[in-house]
């Protein structure tokens, strides 16, 4: 997907006005205030060029249909003073109507004290004035599905990082999933919880796991942060017991790994660690967040991304499976594998390293190709024979992926 950045206004998170080349998808009026009841044509063209432009290139887009950073004002970015919903900001309600104030005190929108994540019905923060702003939030969802329902390259998640009981996301899952039958089209529903970095204990990530109808599809972004090395592998293999019951994709929208920030967003080299961890415990989607919080398009990105299509080249990454009990000699968090035993091998080295793979079942020869991480580009290859333990250490220090080819 895209840099984020490049997402309209209420479909991603982090962006403002301010950035200067957002657009809010309600028509502005001469007098500077916005009427809900109209569209900016502007808006919706860009959502619909990005679909199109997407399903042309074979891109899946993952929607945010909600971000709280959109509606806060917080470090710096008056989102909230700014925003068509703020009733100093439009001609169809004011805050007698709703009990919406026109600013909040700047705290962090984790603490979930905007209303605008309250307006549905039994949520503990409800209040019925919220009913007129939830009548917009449904209309701007409609003119969204109108627009994206037509293409079958779109995942919808509801919400950024959020902190919200699940009520206010399943109430949009089911508007979703209600709209996309009277279509006739099949829509696959999300959303993306704060703690999804400590996933056992999180009550949140437990209902996702038990209502598959809703969730089908799990954002893990969060397990891209806080978790480091070893630790983060555990995670993800965490995932992958949890969802066998009702067995479903893992999606990394978010890969964190710059910056070094006080939440753990880790070095750049963090990132490009948790991507391939993404990548061999078979995540279905892995991708570097923006710059700032992430290695972006950065050419250490690049490098990756570069790596694992030359992977792809040789191994179908649907075709092979987890399997570091294969790997013998192997220190914490030095090499992961993933393979098709007998077939086809990726592994992993996150900074060299020596190992030894266990071939005694196959005493083929396989074809080994090594690809250096680091700048993206083809290392040695040569032939190798299976029926034993087989040594293989990294041509150097730095990360390698390995991939070896039964020539059967």
């Amino acid at each position: 997907m895209s840099d984020r950045r490049t997402v309209p206004k209420s479909l991603d998170a982090g962006s403002t006005d301010a950035v200067g080349f957002e657009v809010y998808p309600f028509k502005k009026l001469p007098s500077g205030k916005y009427d809900l009841n109209q569209w900016n044509d502007e808006y919706w063209t860009r959502f619909v060029n990005l679909l199109k432009w997407s399903q042309e290139r074979e891109i899946i887009v993952q929607i945010e249909v909600w971000d709280r950073f959109d509606y806060t004002d917080h470090r710096g970015f008056d989102a909230w003073r700014m925003h068509p919903y703020n009733p100093a900001n439009n001609v169809n309600y004011n805050s007698a109507d709703t009990g919406f104030a026109t600013e909040y005190v700047k705290q962090h929108p984790s603490r979930d004290q905007q209303p605008f994540f309250h307006t549905i019905p039994g949520m503990k923060k409800y209040q019925q004035p919220y009913d007129v702003v939830r009548k917009y939030q449904e209309r701007f969802v409609d003119k969204l599905l109108s627009c994206s329902l037509p293409y079958g390259n779109v995942l919808y998640c509801m919400n950024n990082e959020t902190s919200t009981s699940p009520t206010w996301g399943q109430f949009w899952i089911d508007h979703i999933q209600h709209r996309a039958d009277e279509r006739g089209v099949d829509v696959y529903t999300t959303d993306m919880f704060d703690h999804g970095f400590k996933p056992e204990s999180s009550e949140k990530i437990r209902i996702a796991l038990n209502k598959p109808r809703q969730y089908s599809f799990m954002d893990i972004s969060q397990v891209n942060s806080r978790n480091f090395n070893e630790d983060h592998w555990d995670k993800l293999l965490w995932y992958d017991r949890e969802i066998r019951q009702h067995s479903r994709p893992l999606n990394n929208t978010k890969i964190y790994g710059s910056g070094e920030t006080s939440w753990g967003s880790g070095t750049p080299e963090d990132g490009v660690e948790r991507f391939w961890r993404n990548i061999i415990a078979g995540c279905a989607s892995a991708r570097f967040h923006r710059d700032g919080a992430g290695n972006g398009l950065k050419p250490i990105a690049k490098a990756s991304i570069g790596a694992v299509r030359k992977v792809e080249s040789l191994v179908k990454l649907w075709d092979i499976s987890h399997r570091n009990d294969l790997l013998l000699d192997r220190a914490s968090d030095e090499a992961y594998l993933a393979c098709q035993p007998g077939g086809s091998y990726v592994l992993y080295f996150t900074d060299g390293g020596n190992i030894g793979l266990d071939l005694k079942a196959y005493p083929q020869e396989f074809g080994l190709h090594w690809i250096n991480i680091a700048n993206g580009r083809w290392g040695a290859k040569r032939t190798m024979t299976g029926g034993k333990v087989l040594p293989i250490s990294a041509p150097e220090k730095g990360p390698w992926v390995a991939v070896l080819v039964s020539a059967k």
